[in-house]
Parts: structure tokens; sequence; C-alpha cells
């Protein structure tokens, strides 16, 4: 459920009235940004700062900044800044600690990656313990800072300063201002070329162009302490680039480099490797289907079958785009003279690959040439499709440079083309399984379920040892019952209540419905049917007897909604038999000669009813708040509410079940059948009801469509769905606001499809903002006062059953 800023007033109530205004007027604007757990954090950040003692306007600076930086980089960071402040509150003055959260959202957005804006903090903690007086002046200036260098190029920048000027505490001031010459020179030397941030927008405009599908980007600063960059690489689907590229300079022509190597002025800019970069690593991601397995090959094979799958890639990507040839040639560099190391005759073969105008004469490079030919020019064009020619002509050619005699060394012997990735994303390792490692510390038994007789399960002998990572389970489709002690206090009880275990049923994997990029998540959430504890029967005879006078007065109500059987409806003029009494009174008529009633059918009509109804109960852990100005919590009101409505529906006679649910992330939605339909309204479904508590969050889209699921099973004409929840549906792992509602919206229309009207009952005041728009203009309602749920529930349930 939605974090309230009243459910803190204790952490919050040291506020001035000032901040208190500041954090109302952004309150709203944080929820959108935050999940719940964030805003838990946001909140506990504000009561920390406050704590400092260092004055309103830090705490309002946190109020207003957090937020932003959060947007940016992720709510993550949130808790680390906070953190960071505190720790640099004993190192220097909140002046400073103010400006620095203050520019937080401006490093955020040009760093653009929350492991690099920890990094960012972390040289923060560092310059502020060797440069205390120059922190000031290089927070104001950060945004020119960061518009001309990169995070490690920022750091090496203060780091010259703060030892060249170690104890002039004047010329430190100064170089941080920019305001000294050895600063201006030192911010030109680290300065580089093209900023990713500020070129991302129109390299992933660039690859929509080309592949018509988005591409997630991310910075990687190899320059922390060297000028030198990582290689660009994909992980888990994400393209990472390097920070920033300084222009690319080309080697003057020489033998062997064709008219398409020429760049322009003798340089390639940092956009235009930027471009040839990004689409390196998008064509890798568009044609590799499967990995490559790194089985059984060695380094040496590895790193040419890597040359001819980059080779592959571009070649089907040349074919698409042919411009895209000119731009990846140009930053080959190779020439037939480099021949002291392995790493040489890679480069040239890459070349040698991408470009035909390129003439080398070594047999080594001439047979990696035909091989790869051959390949392309099959009639099986389909072959170059897969990655198996790779590893075959990879293969290959790793036997054949053995003839050259030259160590291979995996660390120096690398391409040196700068747009080139790592290579990483295409291969699959034996000894590395994504599934293992997500899984680490855990066995990995594969367990069988497998439903088993009576008799079985009592003559299989028992295995001490045997616990949740037993290879076969075996499932009894009914509770067993202890023989041999019947009659001492055990007596009664199943083996799974003595034994404590709870019982829980096969998952239920539903899809969410996403609305950002309008198509459904399949198989996104998991609900799981877990069985309802007993609670005291005590609680609803207390119930049946607080609320008796509104059960007598509801009494000529479900006696007029009780089927009457067969009817008989007289006095028609068409019918299917005559009425006797009629046609003889009619007789009558005309013998004393007045006009008779032509009035003297009747026919037989069998009035029934043909519901099915289920209540679906939200279990969440904002229903253990108390009602307002009453003792009582929701909980307990809709506990009384279902108990008037189960006896009113059992007095009708419509068939009728009672669930309930909760979540805890879309792993985990908890489900509980209280009453089913084909079960008697009488003391174990009371005693589950009694039971009920309030737990987790509400994930309402999953609970529906299992609610759905269950009515689908009714062969009712007229199905109906009851929701009773006290607000908006939430989950600890979604963030935006709107998500959960577009998707319980798309589970109402699809229930809906099969027959189940959905109706809402809303506890929350301020439900007219959202609920008309999930659940429809006429299939909900508000109760504004809470306590008079019970009376209107069983009465709601006779207006939608009339």
């Amino acid at each position: 459920m939605p974090i309230k800023l009243e459910d803190y007033a204790e952490l919050l109530e040291d506020l001035s009235p000032h901040s208190r205004t500041a954090l109302d007027a952004t309150w709203h604007d944080a929820t959108k940004v935050f999940s719940p757990r964030g805003l838990d954090n946001y909140l506990k950040g504000i009561s920390a700062i406050r704590g400092l003692g260092r004055g309103d306007s830090l705490v309002e600076t946190w109020i207003q900044e957090a937020p932003r930086v959060a947007k940016e980089v992720g709510e993550d960071v949130v808790g680390e800044l906070a953190t960071a402040s505190l720790v640099l509150a004993s190192k220097t003055s909140g002046a400073v600690i103010e400006l620095l959260l203050a520019t937080a959202p401006t490093a955020a957005n040009r760093l653009g990656d929350a492991q690099l804006f920890l990094n960012y903090l972390q040289f923060i903690n560092t310059l502020i313990a060797q440069a205390p007086r120059g922190v000031r002046p290089m927070l104001d200036k950060l945004e020119v800072l960061f518009q001309n260098l990169t995070l490690g190029g920022l750091r090496r920048w203060a780091l010259w300063g703060a030892h060249a000027h170690r104890t002039n505490y004047e010329e430190q001031i100064r170089y941080f201002s920019l305001e000294s010459k050895e600063s201006q020179a030192m911010l030109q030397k680290e300065r580089k070329g093209t900023l990713l941030v500020d070129v991302q927008r129109r390299i992933n405009m660039y690859l929509r162009a080309l592949w018509a599908r988005d591409f997630f980007m991310r910075p990687t600063s190899g320059d922390f302490e060297n000028r030198e960059g990582y290689k660009p690489y994909i992980e888990d689907y994400l393209l990472h680039l390097p920070d920033a590229y300084d222009d690319f300079v080309l080697p003057p022509p020489a033998s062997g480099r064709g008219a398409e190597g020429e760049g322009e002025g003798g340089k390639v800019s940092g956009l235009e490797l930027y471009r040839a970069t990004a689409a390196h690593c998008a064509a890798h991601v568009v044609e590799t289907k499967v990995p490559i397995s790194a089985e059984a090959l060695n380094p040496l094979q590895m790193a040419v079958i890597s040359v001819i799958e980059d080779a592959r890639v571009e070649t089907l990507s040349i074919r698409r785009f042919p411009g895209l040839k000119q731009l990846w040639a140009k930053l080959h560099t190779a020439t037939p003279d480099m021949n002291a190391s392995v790493g040489n005759y890679l480069d040239r073969l890459a070349r040698a690959l991408l470009d035909e105008t390129y003439q080398d004469d070594d047999p080594w490079i001439a047979e990696g040439r035909a091989l790869f030919a051959a390949a392309v020019n099959e009639n099986n064009a389909a072959r170059l499709h897969t990655n198996q020619i790779s590893w075959d002509i990879g293969v290959q050619l790793a036997h054949s440079i053995g003839e050259k005699k030259l160590a291979f060394n995996p660390r120096t012997d690398v391409l040196t083309a700068p747009y080139r990735d790592d290579n990483r994303y295409f291969w699959e390792f034996e000894e590395f399984d994504f599934d293992k490692a997500a899984s680490a510390g855990y066995e990995t038994v594969k367990q069988v379920r497998k439903n088993v007789s009576v008799m079985e399960m009592i003559n299989e002998i028992d295995v001490e040892t045997a616990g949740d990572d037993a290879e076969e389970i075996w499932v009894l489709s009914t509770e067993l019952f202890p023989y041999e002690n019947i009659g001492d206090e055990s007596g009664g009880k199943s083996f799974n209540e003595l034994e404590g275990k709870e019982p829980m049923s096969e998952p239920f994997h539903y899809s969410e419905w996403d609305y950002q990029i309008q198509l459904e998540r399949p198989a996104w959430a998991t609900v799981l049917e877990k069985r309802a504890k007993a609670g005291e029967l005590d609680v609803i005879d207390q119930i049946t007897s607080q609320y008796k006078r509104e059960i007598h007065r509801m009494k000529f109500l479900l006696d007029a909604m009780q089927p009457q059987g067969v009817q008989r409806i007289r006095k028609l003029e068409d019918g299917d038999e005559i009425d006797i009494n009629a046609a003889i009174a009619s007789f009558t008529d005309i013998r004393l000669g007045n006009q008779p009633d032509p009035r003297i059918m009747m026919r037989s009509v069998r009035k029934t009813r043909d519901f099915s109804i289920l209540v679906l109960l939200d279990l969440s852990e904002s229903t253990n708040d108390t009602v307002q100005d009453q003792e009582y919590s929701v909980l307990e009101l809709t506990r009384q509410a279902c108990v008037l409505l189960a006896d009113a529906i059992n007095k009708v006679g419509d068939p009728f079940a009672i669930h309930g649910f909760c979540s805890d992330g879309r792993h985990d939605v908890e489900y509980y059948r209280f009453k089913d339909f084909d079960q008697h309204w009488d003391e174990i479904p009371k005693a589950r009801l009694a039971g009920m508590t309030g737990q987790l969050s509400t994930r309402m889209g999953a609970a529906i469509r299992h609610a759905g699921h269950h009515l689908k099973l009714q062969r009712s004409a007229k199905k109906l769905l009851i929701v009773i929840t006290d607000g908006e549906p939430a989950d600890i792992d979604v963030r935006d606001p709107q998500y959960l509602r577009y998707d319980t919206k798309k589970a109402v229309e699809e229930v809906a499809r099969h027959g189940v009207t959905t109706y809402c009952m809303s506890l929350d005041p301020r439900a007219d903002n959202y609920v008309s728009r999930i659940f429809g203009q006429k299939n909900y309602m508000v109760v504004d006062h809470v306590q008079r749920l019970p009376e209107k529930l069983p009465l709601l349930y006779a207006g939608l059953t009339r």
C-alpha cells in the first residue's frame, strides 16, 4: 500500500513549519519517483539530516534534491547520498554539505549511472580529506567541470591541484575556482573530446532509425586512474560504452590502405566513433541468436573465433545498411608490415574480412579471406545467420597460425580497432551459468510432485533426512490424520497441522500489462494459494449478535429474493394452457349478455436464480489501521461485513466463495480461500474468516485474474466478482504508481470477456480519482463512512443480483 506522511508523524515531528511545507509541496513528485521502500529511506534521510542540527536550509535542500537524484540514476543511491552527508558532517561545514546535495542532481545527470555516482561520492570524501578548502569552489563550478571532464578526468584534475597547493590555501581556492592558469591548463589536458552524456540521445535515435528498436546504453568510466577507457562491452543486453571518446587520429596513408580508410582532416570525430561503436554492439545483439560454447577451446581459438564472429555480424548488418561499411572500415589501421605479434595478425585479418580493397599477401590472411568468402557466397545463405561458421573457421585458422611460431598473450594480443567490443556477450562458458549464479549456495535438485493414494503414503518408508530439497514430493488429495494416537491431545489434527508445515499449491503464473510499451509481460506474476489459518468461532458469534437488528431488518428483503419455484401467470390472451376459472367466468358473462374477458390463458414460469458470487478481500498491511474515531481496524470491519454478506447469500441460496489476497512482489502473490463455492457456510469457513490477518501489499491485477479463473469453473449464467479494498493497487517492486492501475484495469477487461462482472467497493475516500478508470463508471462504490460497510455490503449484493 502507498506510504502516507501521517505514518511518519513521530519521525517528522521535529521539522520546522517551513520545512514541513517544503516536504508537502515535494511529496507528490516524490511518490512518482520512489517505491514504498525508497520513500521510507527518503523520509528517514530527512530525519537523519535534521538530526545534524545544521539548520532548515540543509534539510530543505535534501527534501527538494533527493527525488531529482533518484529520477536520474535510481533510488538505490539515495541512501548512500544520505550516508555520505552524515559522514561529511564531521569533516566540513553544513554549507558544503548543502552545496553537495544541491549539485547532486547535476552530477547524477552528467554521470548517468548509479555506480559512477557512488564513485563520485567516494571521490568527494577523498578530496575533503586532502583539500578541504577546495571542495566548495569546485562544487560551485561542477556543471562547467562535468561539461568538459569525465569522472576520471575530474578526479585527476582535482587531486593534482590538491597536491600542488597542499599548504597554500589561497592558491588552492583559486585553482578549484578555475581562476588560475594552472587550473585551466590541467582542465585542457584532462579534457575529453566527446562525452557520452552529450550525444547519448542522438546515438539512441541513430540506432532506432537503423533497427527500429530501442537499445539501452550505460557509460563506463575506465579512465578513473588513467586516460585509457574501458573497451565497449555488452552485458545483460545493455550496451556499455566509454563515458568519453577523444577524436581518433588516422595514420598517414600507407600501402594497403584503401580509399575508404581516408578520414576527413586525418581524424574521426568522437561522435562518429560513438556511432561506429554503438552500431557494432547493436549488430551483436540483433544477429546473435544463441551463444557460442567455449567448452574445450583454448584462448587463441577463442580470439580467432571472435574476429570471425565480428566479421559475420558486420557482414549481415552491411547487407541491410551498406553505409556502415565506410563507418567501420576507416577505423581499421592495420598494415601488411605489422607482423610482430599474434595481435597484429588478428588486426590484419579483421580489416581484410571487412574491406575488400585492403591488400595483404600473407598466406594466413588469404586463407581466412577464402574460408569466410566461401561461407558468405554459399548457395545456402542461411548459414551466415548462425554462428557455427565462426566456430568452424576460427578453429581452423587458429590451428594454421601456429605455423608462425608466435606466442599468444590474451592480455596484449587484442584488436586495436577502437569501436570493437570485448565480445563477452556471445560466449557461453560451461563453468559459469547465469541460472546457476542466481541460485548460488542453493541445491538445484529438480523436484517432482507425485500424486499418490493413501495406502502408498502409509506404506512408504519414512526418510528422516528428507527436507525441502527432496527429489520427489508425494502429495495426497486429502489431509492425512494419525490413527495410532486417537484420544490424546493431538486427536483430530492432521499431520500438516502437527508438523507445522503450511501446505502450498502449485504456482499459477499470470501475465501483466505494461502500459508504457502497450504489451503484456507473459507469466510475469506468480500466485500461490495458501491455506488460511483458523481463528476462534467466538469472533463470528459476537458479530452475529452485534448485528442482530440489521439481520432482522434484512429478512424481508432476503425472503423476496429467494426463488419461488414454478409460478403460474394468469390472465393472458396467449399462453400455454387454458385457465379454467377464467374460462368459466367468461362463459358466464356470455350467458348474461355481457362482454367476456378474452384473457383466459395462463403460462407456468419457473422462477430460479442462476448466480455465482465471489467476494475478493484486500488483506494488505493497511487493513490493520484503525478506522477514524473508532477502536476497531479496517480488517475487523471487513470481517463483520463478510459475515453478514455470507449469511445473506446463504439464505438466498446462491453459490458463493470468499477469497483474500496480499502480495510481496510479483513472485509472491498470496491467495487465501476462506470459503469455496461447493463448501457449506459452517464452522470451517467461519473459523478461517475469524483467523484472517492483514499483511504485505496489494497486487490486485494478478488476484483478479486468479479469482476469474475460479469463477470460470462455475456453470452459472451470471458471475459476479465483488472486490473489497481500502486503497489503490501497489507493490514493493513497482515504482510507477500507474503501472498496477493499468494492469488491474486490463485484468477487469480480461475476466469480463469470460462473462464475469467485476464490482469494487472501496474504503479509500480518495478512490474517486482512480477507481472509476479501473472498474468503470457504474461498477464501483466508495464508502465514505467506513463504519457503515457491514450494512451496505448485503444491500449491494441484493441490488447487483436483483
